[in-house]
């Protein structure tokens, strides 16, 4: 055995037990407190609704854990199993370019990938969701969205493709810079596209009425220094019963976003502070500072794969018999989260200081207890578990834990 696949082998071996065993504190720890509200949420949770988000947490883990196992599976198929070298072999009786070739093998290994992985999906969907009363999808609906989703994948995701693979091929060593440009390029584009051309494909789109809601809105974004291209109303409500809001885009394309269903859960000053919470990530700079930290990590990652596509022990050690620059990348794609796993608390760490910062933004702007009013009905609402195991959700949660995010707000309003 290679050393190359020794190490594969082993840090796959460590990481699918970790994961596994963060699922089962999950639901360990989920599963003891489930019979007690805790206190910070006493008066404001019922003992049943708490006892439902715990059920649904359970349910989602169990999801969480077929995804897993397949995922593992599907990946050593790919590699060491010889799947990714048969389809490689199988593709090169077409006698294409190399351009092309290697396009049809990435977007073969996505395609198998996406139907493997669908019906979980529907599981999830038509299970699980349905199941809580959060499904409103049909499967017409579902169907028609797995189809859009595949041909805006092909329209967006094709030329960025092609465009790598033939910087890998004609632009030298240093084809990874390129490679970075192109994508943070594709990543801008996408950005400011998104809320114009890409979401209304999927979602229908209203101005905020005019009333009381948005005067106040409009005062907040005033004395926040917020200009956007309007506030809008998305009906979240036509595929589930989950609530949010959000803004996306940049520069004068930006959109501020709620669900129909998170309107009608909170009420008007809840609002106005959910909304104060999204304006503190823009004045906190949290959406530069992600940019830029994804576009270091993007090009630290292209160098090293540009490094790895040099080197035979990198194909040879995954199942591969030859080199090339599609196989590199695809190589990559799959490697990557075996070894990535591990450093996850360090994102979702970065993540929760911006969720805490802006929460401190929000209370100086609104009202701080109109703000953890508003959180508890979006985590009754949503079924978010209260008590999730703090090893679990150091690794899988990008904003605090809901005890940790009310302590923290109603420490801001003691020292008022």
């Amino acid at each position: 055995m290679e050393t190359f696949t020794l190490i594969f082998l082993v840090v796959l071996a460590a990481g699918t037990g970790l994961q596994l065993w963060l699922i089962q504190r999950q639901a360990t720890h989920v599963n003891a407190h489930k019979q007690a509200v805790p206190a910070a949420f006493a008066g404001q949770i019922s003992l049943q609704d708490h006892h439902k988000a715990a059920e649904y947490t359970l349910a989602r883990l169990g999801i969480d854990r077929w995804k897993l196992g397949i995922g593992v599976v599907l990946l050593l198929l790919w590699t060491l199993g010889g799947l990714l070298n048969w389809l490689d072999q199988l593709l090169l009786q077409l006698d294409l370019s190399t351009l092309w070739q290697g396009t049809l093998l990435i977007l073969g290994v996505l395609l198998i990938d996406m139907v493997v992985d669908l019906p979980l999906e529907i599981r999830s969907t038509f299970g699980v969701e349905t199941r809580f009363g959060f499904n409103r999808s049909t499967p017409i609906r579902f169907a028609k969205d797995k189809l859009i989703e595949l041909a805006l994948s092909a329209a967006i995701g094709l030329p960025l493709l092609l465009l790598i693979l033939w910087l890998m091929e004609s632009a030298g060593d240093l084809w990874w810079a390129w490679a970075w440009l192109a994508w943070m390029g594709f990543t801008l584009l996408i950005t400011w596209a998104f809320p114009t051309w890409i979401a209304p494909i999927f979602n229908k789109f209203e101005p905020l009425d005019q009333g009381t809601l948005r005067s106040r809105l409009e005062n907040l974004l005033y004395r926040c220094g917020f200009k956007s291209n309007g506030m809008f109303v998305m009906d979240g409500s036509k595929r589930s019963a989950h609530g949010n809001a959000y803004f996306t885009g940049f520069g004068k394309n930006k959109r501020i976003v709620f669900f129909d269903t998170l309107l009608e859960g909170l009420d008007e000053e809840q609002v106005e502070a959910v909304l104060a919470h999204e304006l503190g990530h823009f004045k906190r700079k949290h959406i530069q500072k992600m940019l830029i930290t994804s576009a270091a990590l993007s090009l630290a990652g292209l160098a090293l794969l540009g490094w790895l596509s040099q080197q035979a022990w990198f194909y040879s050690g995954l199942g591969v018999a030859r080199q090339s620059d599609a196989l590199a990348l695809i190589l990559f794609l799959l490697m990557m989260p075996v070894f990535t796993v591990f450093f996850s608390p360090l994102m979702s760490a970065f993540s929760r200081k911006h969720e805490f910062e802006a929460d401190d933004f929000a209370a100086e702007q609104t009202n701080a207890q109109a703000l953890i009013d508003g959180l508890v009905s979006m985590y009754r609402d949503n079924a978010s578990t209260l008590t999730p195991d703090p090893l679990y959700s150091a690794f899988h949660h990008s904003h605090p834990p809901a005890p940790e995010r009310i302590a923290h707000l109603a420490a801001k309003m003691t020292t008022v």
